[in-house]
């Protein structure tokens, strides 16, 4: 199976060439630089935004495209997510009409906005952020030309995401920069909303696992399934990292569109990796 991953330097991205290819498959990695990408890949320098009606033959003519590649995917309200969202819509629908049979584009829980509770695939969506805004409308668009297409379509759902904590611009790379910057105490809020956590490799190996099956299709959601609260969590990296800050709590109040308690339904994805077993 080729794969094409785009995003593939990317935080989410590298991981899932690296876990793509241990799983056996070829992998065309796409992206402006190629650094932090296996070597085992086959990397093509494409700028997606170039609006090239032969990109799925330029791109290697994949079976499977997995469309990682987002800008300023931690500025929740960057004016870049609905600027550039009708470029997300023309390059994937210029791969699919380019031969394109088989599409996994990356969400995000924030497309559901404020729930309490489990999120399942039939969980309205109120997104609160121009993120969220952006990712939902290009994930009914793309249901819509995908089913118009006939291309399969697997909207794989990220959650809290953690690991590799340097690169991904979260609260735990702000505490590992503090604690080298000789802070003594993290401003933080009362921690007691609870999320789904998962590694960075897992959520890579939830991926490549949707990727490589056309059995589970639509919105899958890559997750735990396991809410934890986030002062639990936070505390927990401090100790497993031998940190010595300390959570300043109170500090900052939760945000408005935060849910006390919100975590993924695992139906879907536990289907899909029993079948790896």
């Amino acid at each position: 199976m080729k794969v094409l991953v785009t995003g593939a330097n990317g935080y989410i991205g590298s991981h899932v060439v690296s876990n793509l290819l241990d799983k056996g498959a070829s992998v065309v990695a796409c992206d402006l630089a190629f650094s932090n990408v296996d070597k085992r890949a086959d990397c093509k320098e494409f700028d997606l935004f170039s609006d090239a009606v032969d990109s799925f033959k330029k791109l290697g003519s994949p079976d499977v495209c997995i469309h990682l590649a987002w800008r300023d995917g931690f500025v929740h309200n960057s004016d870049k997510h609905m600027g550039d969202l009708s470029a997300h819509y023309r390059f994937l629908l210029n791969m699919i009409n380019g031969g394109l049979k088989h599409l996994v584009v990356m969400g995000s829980m924030h497309e559901v906005g404020y729930w309490e509770g489990a999120i399942k695939e039939d969980t309205p969506c109120n997104p609160l952020s121009q993120y969220a805004i952006a990712k939902n409308a290009l994930r009914q668009s793309m249901t819509l030309l995908c089913k118009e297409k006939g291309c399969v379509l697997q909207w794989t759902r990220g959650y809290y995401i953690l690991g590799d904590d340097l690169r991904n611009h979260s609260i735990f790379a702000k505490i590992l920069q503090a604690e080298q910057e000789g802070k003594t105490e993290f401003p933080f809020t009362m921690g007691k909303s609870k999320y789904d956590f998962l590694p960075v490799t897992e959520l890579a190996n939830q991926i490549a696992a949707v990727a490589m099956q056309e059995e589970v299709t639509d919105i899958i959601n890559c997750c735990s399934g396991k809410p934890i609260s986030l002062a639990e969590r936070v505390e927990q990296f401090i100790k497993d990292n031998n940190l010595k800050i300390k959570l300043k709590y109170g500090a900052y109040p939760d945000r408005a569109y935060d849910s006390p308690c919100i975590y993924g339904d695992t139906t879907k994805i536990n289907q899909i990796l029993k079948k790896l077993v």
